[in-house]
């Protein structure tokens, strides 16, 4: 192992150490096709599935089984028809999915419960429930074709589910609906996926797909998007990649049922699913129902965070150092702006209110975010604030930011443009430049 190594890992573990504790108790539908189990990679999604259960994290797995439905019509030589890419399930074919789905169901239990030693399943006690949770309806004509016994899901029996993970069981469920007359539908994996993720109100929807995410016209990665982005995208044919396009319904409607977030990642990078959790960048596409990012007051319980944010820039200079009882005081004068739960940014407002000028302090931004506008929308948010309590000037002491401040409308000044108590403070040892801005 390379020198750096623990080095990194240490800093990955601690990175990752707020997530964990977020997910704890949290409830994730985790889908994937057939092929997931075809290829044989479904052992590694095992291993990262028990990392998932280690820590509080209840688990409902929906598995599609389409190359397992084809490779049965083959051997029985059945003609494999389709609708639009859904597939038409005639008598035959209702038999050869009930068939496939309860074979990869019991393979899928039985990869589960490996416990090998000196393996990532060592220790492992994952218990799997799996029954007739899901119940459905069938799709009818559509387009003018008859889809027989392919269905749609009706209802998802959410409290028969819960109790399953209460019970700290894993539940598994397999791409077949049941009617109250005692029929049998074949659903699709994302219909299923869907609607249990709405009925449980689930904190993550994550799709195990073929491609890396969503991508925009230039084929750039979309990591995060809006409701409204998605469906925007879905609309715009020309824009949409027809891969990603398949789970964008999918995915608009669980998030607008109530699924918090929607995550599409490729099942072919190794560990892809624990990096697009357990890292702030993701490697693949989220879709959430409102921005990630959100700015907002600072309360008492973000002093850690913003210490975490300042304390590199103290060591370095570049800020004057505060204290954890100072900003405990003071936390009342500082915006902190947020992506996803995590503090990116802080800035604080220091009034002056007799000479109407503020001092604007303590302005710091995640190095990752710096190029993304988060210092200006802090920015705009202190002028913004000071505007609000009729200040006419804001200044700003700096020892290495003068060049951001100036292209943002600031201007050199002199010492004396400070007001009294401020000036009395200065340290001459920092020698801080001084820069103000007019308020319009």
């Amino acid at each position: 192992m390379p020198a750096s190594a623990p080095n990194a890992f240490v800093q990955w573990f601690r990175s990752a150490a707020p997530y964990i504790h977020a997910f704890r108790g949290h409830t994730f539908v985790i889908a994937f096709g057939g092929e997931v189990v075809e290829d044989g990679k479904f052992v590694e999604l095992t291993h990262d599935l028990n990392l998932l259960a280690s820590v509080g994290v209840r688990l409902v797995l929906v598995h599609g089984a389409r190359p397992q439905i084809e490779r049965e019509l083959d051997l029985r030589n059945i003609e494999q028809r389709y609708s639009d890419a859904v597939r038409i399930t005639d008598e035959n074919a209702l038999a050869c999915a009930k068939q496939a789905s309860g074979r990869l169901r019991v393979e899928i239990e039985a990869l589960l419960s490996m416990g090998l030693p000196n393996s990532p399943m060592a220790g492992s006690e994952i218990r799997v429930a799996s029954g007739n949770f899901v119940s459905a309806r069938p799709r009818g004509v559509v387009s003018g074709v008859d889809m027989l016994f392919t269905g749609e899901v009706r209802k998802v029996d959410a409290d028969a589910i819960r109790a399953r993970l209460n019970d700290n069981e894993l539940v598994l469920i397999s791409p077949l609906g049941y009617s109250p007359t005692g029929e049998i539908f074949n659903v699709t994996l994302e219909d299923v996926a869907a609607e249990c993720a709405i009925a449980l109100q689930a904190d993550k929807l994550i799709f195990l797909t073929d491609f890396a995410g969503v991508s925009d016209s230039d084929g750039n990665l979309l990591r995060e998007l809006t409701v409204s982005d998605a469906q925007a995208l879905f609309d715009n044919e020309k824009e949409a990649d027809s891969s990603a396009n398949h789970y964008l319904p999918f995915a608009i409607k669980a998030c607008r049922g109530g699924a918090a977030r929607v995550h599409l990642v490729d099942r072919h990078v190794d560990g892809s699913m624990l990096l697009e959790l357990f890292t702030h960048e993701g490697v693949g596409s989220m879709i959430s129902q409102d921005p990630l990012e959100q700015l907002r007051e600072a309360t008492i319980d973000d002093v850690g965070a913003i210490l975490q944010l300042i304390e590199p820039l103290e060591t370095e200079g570049v800020l004057a150092k505060r204290s954890r009882e100072l900003l405990e005081i003071e936390i009342g004068r500082f915006m902190v702006l947020e992506h996803d739960r995590l503090i990116v940014g802080c800035a604080a407002l220091y009034p002056f209110a007799d000479e109407r000028v503020g001092e604007l302090a303590c302005l710091a931004v995640r190095p990752q975010f710096r190029d993304a506008g988060a210092g200006e929308i802090l920015l705009r948010a202190i002028e913004k604030r000071a505007r609000k309590s009729r200040l006419k000037k804001l200044f700003v002491l700096t020892t290495a930011a003068s060049h951001w401040f100036i292209e943002h409308g600031f201007a050199s000044a002199p010492l004396s443009i400070l007001p009294a108590r401020k000036a009395a403070l200065y340290n001459y040892q920092r020698n801080s430049r001084v820069l103000e801005k007019k308020l319009t």
